[in-house]
């Protein structure tokens, strides 16, 4: 699931193996399932306008945009999440989604750039090497998007900036205009809002072929099964899945997906697939296939990959819609309260922060200081504060510590770890922010929402190798861009557990389901799987990330063990670490992606 192209139009250029070009012309090509849109444009100077990837623009929408200036929105104004590319013959304009669900990448080719979905693909090309400090950011620090913003795990293959229009030309450095940022929408009924775009992002597509959702009980995954059991075809019904240990149906995420699939009797079609030993979390992680970038899934990868291959066979499935990403799109960041007192909304402010502190079990006191504290402070300030504890160790500044994750290098980090940050907080502390001025907590949304979709896509890629293309709704441009666009007087609670969701989806969610507060856990699983793959867990101490001296054995493998035992270790961190050195190991072992040359060179 690939497309790209080149800074100018020429059927010259090179396209990947088994890739297909989309205009005879046109240096534009695409890669696997990736649903694609052409339309020529006529004028002074005749362009193809390519839309890429799941897109709910219509042929009349294109062929509206001839004549004039392709207007600024072009990346959120349709249902899906998709790139649009403009190509002239020495001139493509690229507009980018600004959830980064469909994220583009950049390489120097030679006077000129090559563009592509697929960092893979482009390091194929410029035959760039894995980016060591990407992989120091990914394991020690993802919860800093400064410092993993615009990287790819490739040197010199760069993330374009989401939201944004990017010109390329030849012998020219590319032209970025920062083009979403989301304005307060005052119009009432935030919650009417987001269900009618999340009703338009999950009926996308839903004609076009056998397809399936998860149903693990959760909000999000309700919402994405009763959504598209009301948007199917008729007659149509909509095979759920509910993943479950096997001999348990006990718990209580099945109890809700119960609930969910009879409320809709005749249109969703209920199924449990139960779990076994040979599917417990890290069993094979090595297995997994080589992506453009680690893929959130590698821990429960065996799980997964039985999952898809399921549906496949079960449902003959081409298409499956998942809710992930909605904890991030429907959740409030505490830092929220700050907001509040920044805007002097301190009746609100200290409202929420008495129902943050009867839910955390917190002084009502201490989070009021946080908050006024942290609304003195830009994010930068913020960042600045969580690097210098990296860093050197220290203790946050007060008032900050609990509205952002506590960064604490484990005893395993090696050498190189420390002068590799060094350099990253460095070349952050240069850049600019693009999205300047938001609030801390739109902004600490929004960075939450480009992490979670960006990574999205390697899993997105793994599901392909089984012929399915999967697609999380709330991730949408036009999803996002309504949530993000809530003024700050009617962004929800930080205290409430997704209400806004909840009353969108009022009508449909049993009651319930529209009242619990908390998601299932699958913690005894991911125990059991470290307790029963240890052994092939600590052989990945002496991989390449040691060689690289980010690890240091030793102290990994005694943190393996305390893991597997049940031992309080940071996980979070010790999983990032195992699925990029998974990732690594698929790297090397995987063919390198190969070209071929354009029909001009064949000649």
């Amino acid at each position: 699931m690939a497309f790209g192209g080149f800074s100018s139009s020429s059927a010259g250029t090179p396209y990947p193996l088994g890739g297909n070009r989309l205009h005879p012309q046109s240096s534009v090509w695409n890669y696997g399932m990736t649903p694609t849109q052409l339309h020529v444009r006529e004028g002074g100077t005749a362009s193809r306008l390519f839309v890429l990837g799941p897109s709910g623009a219509r042929s009349a929408d294109l062929k509206a945009l001839a004549g004039g200036p392709l207007p600024a929105d072009l990346g959120w104004r349709w249902p899906g999440a998709y790139t649009v590319v403009s190509e002239a013959e020495q001139e493509t304009l690229i507009f980018t989604d600004p959830s980064a669900a469909q994220p583009v990448y950049l390489t120097r080719y030679g006077s000129g750039w090559a563009w592509s979905s697929s960092a893979r693909l482009l390091a194929g090309l410029s035959r760039a090497p894995v980016d060591t400090r990407r992989l120091v950011t990914a394991v020690f620090t993802p919860q800093l998007p400064a410092l993993v913003a615009g990287r790819s795990y490739f040197s010199g293959v760069e993330q374009l900036p989401p939201g944004a229009r990017i010109r390329l030309a030849p012998d020219t450095a590319p032209q970025i205009t920062n083009l979403w940022l989301p304005e307060p929408d005052f119009s009432p009924a935030p919650a009417a809002r987001l269900r009618v775009e999340l009703e338009k992002a999950v009926s996308l597509g839903l004609g076009e072929g056998p397809f399936s959702t998860d149903l693990s009980g959760g909000l999000d995954s309700s919402s994405v099964t009763l959504l598209a059991a009301r948007g199917a075809p008729a007659n149509a019904r909509v095979p759920a899945v509910t993943v479950h240990p096997e001999g348990d149906e006990s718990g209580a995420d099945l109890r809700f997906a119960r609930l969910v699939a009879d409320s809709m009797p005749g249109k969703i079609e209920h199924r449990l697939l139960p779990t076994r030993r040979e599917h417990l979390p890290y069993t094979e992680v090595t297995s997994v296939s080589a992506t453009d970038e680690p893929a959130p899934s590698t821990m429960a990868w065996a799980g997964l990959l039985r999952q898809l291959e399921w549906m496949a066979e079960q449902f003959d499935t081409r298409l499956h819609l998942t809710g992930d990403g909605g904890d991030s799109v429907c959740s409030q960041p505490p830092v929220h309260i700050a907001d509040l007192v920044r805007h002097r909304q301190l009746r609100a402010a200290f409202h929420q922060a008495a129902g943050w502190a009867r839910l955390r079990h917190l002084p009502l006191s201490g989070i009021l200081r946080q908050a006024f504290a942290t609304a003195r402070l830009s994010r930068a300030d913020v960042l600045s504060v969580l690097a210098e504890q990296i860093v050197h160790g220290s203790s946050p500044a007060a008032g900050t510590v609990h509205w952002f994750p506590r960064v604490q290098l484990p005893a395993w980090a090696g050498a190189e770890t420390l002068p590799q940050l060094r350099g990253e907080i460095e070349r952050v502390a240069a850049t600019p922010d693009p999205l300047m001025g938001l609030d801390a907590g739109v902004r600490t949304v929004t960075d939450e929402i480009r992490e979670v979709a960006r990574t999205a896509q390697a899993d997105a890629e793994l599901a392909e190798d089984i012929g399915i293309r999967l697609r999380n709704p709330f991730l949408d441009s036009s999803v996002i861009d309504t949530v993000l666009r809530v003024p700050l007087e009617a962004r929800p609670p930080v205290y409430a557990y997704k209400p806004h969701l909840v009353r969108a989806m009022r009508d449909l969610l049993p009651a319930a389901l529209a009242a619990r507060s908390t998601k299932g856990s699958f913690n005894a699983d991911f125990f059991n799987g470290r307790r029963e793959n240890l052994d092939a867990l600590l052989g990945l101490a002496d991989g390449f990330l040691s060689a690289l001296g980010l690890v240091e054995p030793r102290a990994l493998r005694r943190s393996l063990k305390q893991a597997a035992m049940g031992m309080p270790v940071p996980l979070g961190t010790l999983d990032r670490m195992l699925a990029v050195e998974a990732w690594l190991i698929a790297l090397d072992r995987e063919p390198e992606p190969k070209w071929v040359k354009g029909a001009e060179d064949r000649d």
